[in-house]
């Protein structure tokens, strides 16, 4: 009778001991990035090393200000909000970047918060016009006093990002707001930043209002680079 109750006990322990290690094992995947796709059929993102205990800002633009671009269709009905795009995508890079080991914050386009913000990185998300153009641009303060660092941003945006969305690089429409945009004055000077557009509200419509993941994963995938120190400028 004895017995029985030992070999009992010693199977519950075993079978204890497996489910946590199959829990273990379950944790450590998805810490990796190992496992099915996530609901947008995108590879899990993994802890990396360069961006743990990082603290990211990413300003979802116009949030809090206005709507930013608004498409119409032929009735003059509102069709697509900048605004609504720039929010969504901000929300799913967070997500990436959280997984990733970073800390983020997500802020409107005059937060408090901007005020002499020191962070390892600050990007500030922005839709183009909806005109049927495609591609995407970014540029950093034309009077930065982190150069160094802001060009290896803008070259792991250059890097990544095209290659998440496979949107071409749209340079030639840089715009004075971007190279002089509000933020970069009010954020502390040490602090690395810039500012992308993801693409056009009109040319690039499917991929910003049905896929937002991918423009996501671009932006974390830009941050992600810049933190663990592979941006490579080209010029």
């Amino acid at each position: 009778m004895r017995h029985r109750a030992v070999v009992r006990v010693q199977r519950i322990f075993i079978l204890v001991f497996l489910l946590a290690l199959t829990g273990i094992g379950i944790i450590v995947a998805r810490t990796a990035g190992i496992g099915a796709p996530d609901a947008n059929g995108l590879p899990l993102q993994g802890v990396v090393g360069g961006a743990w205990g990082k603290h990211i800002a990413l300003i979802s633009g116009h949030a809090g200000y206005d709507s930013g671009a608004v498409c119409e269709d032929e009735s003059g009905q509102a069709t697509i909000r900048e605004a609504d795009i720039n929010a969504k995508v901000a929300e799913l890079a967070a997500e990436r970047l959280r997984r990733a080991g970073a800390t983020v914050e997500i802020l409107r386009e005059f937060d408090a918060l901007l005020d002499d913000l020191k962070v390892d990185a600050m990007l500030s998300i922005h839709a183009d016009s909806c005109i049927d153009e495609t591609g995407y641009k970014a540029a950093y303060y034309s009077g930065t006093q982190v150069p160094e660092l802001d060009d290896e941003l803008l070259a792991c945006i250059d890097q990544k990002y095209p290659a998440a969305t496979g949107l071409a690089h749209h340079p030639n429409t840089v715009t004075h707001d971007m190279t002089e945009y509000h933020a970069f004055r009010q954020i502390n000077p040490q602090t690395p930043a810039a500012i992308i557009e993801l693409g056009f509200l009109g040319g690039d419509h499917e991929l910003l209002v049905y896929q937002p993941e991918l423009p996501a994963k671009g932006v974390a995938d830009s941050l992600i680079c810049f933190l663990a120190g592979n941006g490579k400028p080209t010029n």
